[in-house]
């Protein structure tokens, strides 16, 4: 065999001329959106009615406002409620392990509309027990029903999402962290979690985003949220562009939450980049 021969190496393949079938459905459905955009924003120019806007944004601000507080007091209580679910979860106790995973299989198998029924309607059946022992006062306002309900369903995700993020952490960091002389806590703040937060972040980003959106259903238990507001402007004009407006907010509130989420992430692994 020649030396020519042994150092001949294979040619990479010709590239492909022309569109391919999945550029061209690419182009077509992005071209789709566009359109759809375009005409969506033609349509509020052409029925752009200056006197519903003046009439109905104050309250679509205030709902704006209380949309905003139910999604930010259930996302903190959830975190708060998803600790104790975590670290069932995690437990090698079958008692607790158990509790933790029925509690996790109910809220994140059953729709988040039946659970706020079952708050808003099924407690406020019982007034009079609640009443014994003073907690009538919380339970008898929907929005506090919508709160409730939604840091109980957003705990079981983040619950799993904290579980997943510290168990992707390698158990030599443990062990690691244990041969220094840090104590399970200490290893578990400044070592396990920091790392567990890159891991976990995209997803309650993502956490963030779906019950953003699904606080619109606090509009069926009479909260007047962005939702709601939205709702009775359309009772009051029938005029469509009342709930279009309403996307657009829910759209801009998604965008914005979706480039913080990539900015942090960003920030953080910094040193990752290469």
């Amino acid at each position: 065999m020649s030396v020519t021969e042994a150092i001949s190496v294979d040619r990479p393949p010709p590239r492909a001329r022309g569109w391919p079938r999945t550029r061209i459905v690419g182009y077509a459905l992005v071209g789709l959106w566009i359109l759809f955009g375009l005409g969506i924003l033609a349509y509020l120019v052409y029925a752009w009615n200056g006197e519903f806007f003046a009439r109905y944004a104050p309250a679509y601000l205030q709902g704006l406002w209380t949309t905003l507080s139910l999604v930010a007091i259930s996302m903190v209580a959830g975190a708060i409620f998803s600790l104790p679910v975590t670290y069932g979860r995690m437990s090698k106790n079958r008692f607790l392990s158990g509790l933790a995973y029925c509690y996790v299989y109910f809220f994140r198998g059953t729709p988040l509309l039946v659970q706020v029924y079952l708050v808003y309607y099924g407690l406020g059946s019982f007034r009079l027990q609640l009443e014994s022992i003073g907690l009538w006062w919380f339970f008898r306002e929907a929005f506090n029903c919508g709160v409730f309900a939604f840091a109980l369903n957003t705990a079981a995700y983040q619950a799993e999402i904290l579980r997943g993020a510290i168990e992707s952490v390698p158990r030599g960091q443990w062990e690691g962290a244990a041969s220094l002389g840090l104590h399970k806590l200490q290893t578990l703040r400044k070592v396990i979690l920091p790392q567990a937060f890159i891991v976990g972040l995209r997803p309650y980003g993502n956490e963030l985003v779906l019950m953003i959106k699904a606080s619109a259903i606090v509009a069926i238990i009479t909260v007047y949220d962005l939702m709601g507001n939205a709702k009775l402007a359309y009772a009051k004009s029938f005029d469509f562009q009342a709930y279009v407006w309403v996307a657009i907010v829910y759209l801009v509130m998604v965008e914005i939450l979706r480039h913080g989420v990539e900015w942090i992430e960003r920030r953080i692994t910094i040193h990752l980049n290469r």
